[in-house]
C-alpha cells in the first residue's frame, strides 16, 4: 500500500492538429468520445478509481470547453483535500506559453512546492484505456528508479509507429528511447515484441524537479517529457519500464484486458469508437467495477418510434444515449450521442453522431464522424460519393467523412 503523498499532473495542452476539424473549436482532450464522454474522462477515471484524487490538468490551446467540462464534472469533495482542477498556461516563468510538456511542468512547479508530494504521476489526456496506476506506482517505489515509463507490448514490425523503449538484459531498465525506429531488437522474453511508450510516467519528485529545471536551461531542447526528460534520465540509468500487460483492473474481461489506443488521428479515433459497439466489445464500457465517469445531461430516455412497413425506428449493433429519437429511420453499427434525431427513412451506418445532430428524412450517412449541432438536410448523402465529399468536408486516409461542429451541409 502506497503511503507517500502523490500528486497527479495530466498533460492536456496539445493542439491535436491531426484530429482537425474536431479540434477546430476545442482542445484535443475535450473531444467527445463514446457518446457520453470526453477523451480526458478516461485518464481522470483511472486516477480517481485508484484513489489518486489530487489532480491538476495542465491546459493551453482552446481550453474553454475542457476547463468547463472539468469544473462542472470533476468536482470532488474538498473535505479530505481532494480536487481535480484545470491549470491554464499563466506565463509564470516569462512572457511565453508552454514550449512543450516538460516546460508545462516546469512553469507549474509552484503546484509541486505547495503540495510537497513524494511522487508525481504525469499522464497524457487523450488515450482510451483502463489502468490501475497504483500497481505502477508500487513497482516504481520498489525499484528505486527516478522515473518509470508505462510500456505496452506491440509487434516488433510495428515499431516504426511508436516511441519505442529499448531495455537492458534485465528487461526492465531502459537502455534507450527510440522515436519510430526503422529496426529494433525485440524484448528479452519475447523477441517478436517491443515496448511502445504509452505517454504515462511516474517520477520521484526530486528527480522530476531537477530534470525539468535542467531542461529549462537548455535552449536546444524541445522541452518535451518523452523526447527530452526521459532520454536525460535514461542516460543517467534512472529510468525503468512498467509492463502494462501485467496491470490488473477489477472487472476486466479477457477480451478487453490490456486495451490501449492512441486516438491522435481521425482514423484511430474512428476505429476506437467502432471498438465499442461489437457484441463482445474490444473495449468494454460496461465494467461497473472500474467505471468511466463523466457528467450526463439531464435528458429523457432514448425513444424509437414508428413500426410501419418500410418505416421502422430502430438502432442495431449501436450505442444509443439519452435524448436520442429515432423516428422511422435506422442506425446500424453507430454511436448516437445525446440529443441525436434520425427522421423517417433515413439511414445511418458505421458512423459517429455527436450531440444534437439532426438527420433529415431519406438522408444517408455512412462511415462518418459528424460533430455537434450539424443538421443533415432531407435527402443528403454523406459517405456515398467520396469525391464529392472531399469538396465539402474532411475525408480521412481510410475514407471516413468528417463534418465539423455546426458545419452547414447541403442536400
Amino acid at each position: 500500500m502506497v503511503q507517500s503523498k502523490v500528486l497527479a499532473m495530466v498533460l492536456a495542452g496539445g493542439e491535436g492538429k491531426r484530429l482537425a476539424p474536431l479540434t477546430a473549436d476545442r482542445a484535443k482532450p475535450a473531444v467527445p468520445f463514446g457518446g457520453n464522454y470526453r477523451l480526458v474522462d478516461f485518464v481522470l477515471s483511472n486516477l480517481v478509481n485508484a484513489s489518486f484524487r489530487q489532480i491538476v490538468v495542465l491546459t493551453q490551446y482552446k481550453s474553454h470547453s475542457l476547463d468547463r467540462h472539468i469544473t462542472q464534472t470533476w468536482r470532488l469533495s474538498p473535505l479530505l483535500g481532494n480536487y481535480v482542477t484545470p491549470v491554464p498556461a499563466q506565463m509564470r516563468r516569462g512572457p511565453h506559453w508552454f514550449a512543450g510538456s516538460a516546460d508545462a511542468i516546469y512553469q507549474n512547479l509552484n503546484l509541486v512546492y505547495d503540495e510537497r508530494p513524494g511522487y508525481i504521476i504525469v499522464f497524457g489526456a487523450d488515450h482510451i484505456y483502463r489502468m490501475d496506476p497504483r500497481q505502477m506506482l508500487e513497482e516504481h517505489i520498489a525499484s528505486g528508479a527516478g522515473v518509470t515509463v508505462a510500456g505496452i507490448r506491440v509487434p516488433r514490425d510495428q515499431a516504426g509507429q511508436f516511441g519505442v523503449i529499448s531495455t537492458a538484459a534485465d528487461g526492465r531498465t531502459i537502455a534507450e528511447f527510440l522515436e519510430k525506429p526503422a529496426a529494433v531488437e525485440g524484448l528479452p522474453d519475447s523477441p517478436d515484441e517491443v515496448f511502445a511508450s504509452m505517454g504515462n510516467y511516474i517520477f520521484s519528485t526530486d528527480v522530476l524537479i531537477e530534470a525539468v529545471t535542467t531542461d529549462a536551461g537548455d535552449e536546444a531542447s524541445a522541452h518535451d517529457v518523452g523526447g527530452s526528460i526521459i532520454p536525460l534520465l535514461v542516460g543517467r540509468g534512472e529510468a525503468r519500464v512498467y509492463d502494462f500487460s501485467r496491470n490488473q483492473v477489477r472487472g476486466a474481461t479477457d477480451r478487453d484486458r490490456g486495451y490501449w489506443r492512441d486516438v491522435g488521428t481521425l482514423d484511430a479515433y474512428y476505429d476506437a469508437q467502432m471498438d465499442l459497439i461489437s457484441v463482445h466489445p474490444v473495449f468494454n464500457l460496461y465494467n461497473e467495477h472500474w467505471p468511466i465517469l463523466s457528467w450526463h445531461p439531464p435528458l429523457p430516455p432514448a425513444k424509437f418510434v414508428f413500426d410501419d412497413p418500410g418505416r421502422v425506428g430502430q438502432a442495431l449493433n449501436s450505442m444509443v444515449c439519452a435524448g436520442v429519437v429515432v423516428s422511422g429511420g435506422c442506425a446500424r453499427r453507430s454511436v448516437l450521442s445525446p440529443g441525436v434525431q434520425i427522421h423517417s427513412h433515413a439511414s445511418v451506418e458505421n458512423s459517429v453522431l455527436m450531440h444534437n445532430v439532426d438527420v433529415g428524412r431519406h438522408a444517408v450517412v455512412r462511415n462518418a464522424i459528424v460533430d455537434k449541432n450539424v443538421e443533415i438536410p432531407e435527402g443528403a448523402r454523406i459517405g456515398v460519393d467520396l469525391d464529392r465529399d472531399r469538396e465539402r468536408f474532411t475525408v480521412s486516409g481510410n475514407g471516413v467523412v468528417v463534418i465539423g461542429k455546426g458545419q452547414k451541409v447541403d442536400a
